[in-house]
């Protein structure tokens, strides 16, 4: 299932650390590029999204290491409402690339949204897809489960790992219908040449983690940064768009949910979605990526001596 063989080469242009809601990747990722005197490129599709920090995990105290702030990318970049995508995700996060390359230093990729981190890697030519009234008007009113059954039908690159609102499988519908007569025969970005770091964590362990994070999440306020996210302004069908935490938050703030339901039904979403995010990277291993996984649990300083060695 893990693929580990080794391929010795010093030419890398990028570390990419991925791995499942609750890894750690986040710290580990920010003590290798203390070590490294370089630069985190977020690879995660709600961290650009400013005011939604403890929902998304922002976690910003991992990004000081020994009492140094390591610059981090793509987090903070966009107003909670706007429905950012992987096109625009792809060109800024060049040019944070060219920036940091341009410093002489070897950047490091870090997240957990795979459709993100496939797309920069491999440099996938992507197209802005404008909406399509009349497809969103035939779609609406089924269901989530309907939905995925019309996007399973699909064979090309989307976000099966974010689909968890009926919005966003109604907007990868409308990606790939597009992409049928619109389909890009090229690359627009040079594929990188990246040394991929998985951090793999045990199921059970995960499973745990998530839910020990969640009831320490509600504690420091979720609710109140979701409800103070709707009282600027920002419609509930917008915040419920971004899934998971948002979504039934959400649900429960404008009393479709109890406190009890929310907080279940959320436990139970976050652990699908870290089920489908490792289905997405095996997913890429199979699609002829090599990913060096390492063990979660661990210590930090072992980790980072395992990249050396791969990076050597």
């Amino acid at each position: 299932m893990m693929n580990n063989e080794t391929k010795h080469n010093s030419d890398y242009q990028l570390i990419t650390i991925l791995g499942p809601t609750a890894s750690g990747k986040t710290a580990f990722a920010a003590a290798l590029a203390e070590r490294l005197d370089t630069e985190i490129i977020s690879g995660d599709s709600r961290q650009i999204y400013r005011s939604m920090d403890i929902g998304t995990g922002k976690d910003l105290a991992d990004y000081i290491v020994n009492g140094k702030q390591i610059p981090y990318h793509l987090i903070d970049i966009c107003e909670p409402g706007y429905k950012y995508n992987v096109f625009e995700y792809q060109h800024d996060f060049f040019d944070a690339f060219n920036c940091i390359r341009g410093k002489g230093k070897l950047p490091i990729l870090c997240g957990g949204t795979g459709m993100y981190i496939e797309a920069v890697l491999k440099g996938y030519k992507l197209l802005d897809v404008p909406p399509n009234p009349e497809l969103r008007n035939s779609l609406k009113g089924k269901s989530l489960e309907e939905l995925e059954t019309i996007l399973s039908s699909y064979k090309t690159l989307h976000n099966k790992t974010d689909v968890d609102s009926a919005q966003r499988a109604i907007r990868a519908i409308e990606i790939e219908e597009y992409y049928k007569t619109q389909a890009p025969d090229k690359n627009e970005y040079e594929p990188i040449n990246s040394l991929i770091i998985g951090v793999q964590i045990d199921r059970e362990l995960r499973r745990d983690k998530i839910s020990r994070r969640l009831r320490s999440r509600l504690d420091e306020g979720m609710v109140d940064e979701v409800r103070n996210i709707l009282n600027t302004g920002v419609k509930p069908e917008d915040l419920i768009y971004y899934g998971l935490e948002y979504k039934f938050l959400t649900q429960y703030i404008i009393g479709e949910l109890s406190y009890e339901d929310m907080v279940s039904q959320l436990e139970i979403a976050i652990h699908q979605f870290a089920k489908r995010q490792m289905t997405w990277f095996r997913g890429m291993e199979r699609r002829g990526f090599t990913i060096h996984w390492i063990d979660a649990m661990l210590p930090t300083e072992e980790k980072i001596e395992k990249v050396l060695d791969l990076i050597k």
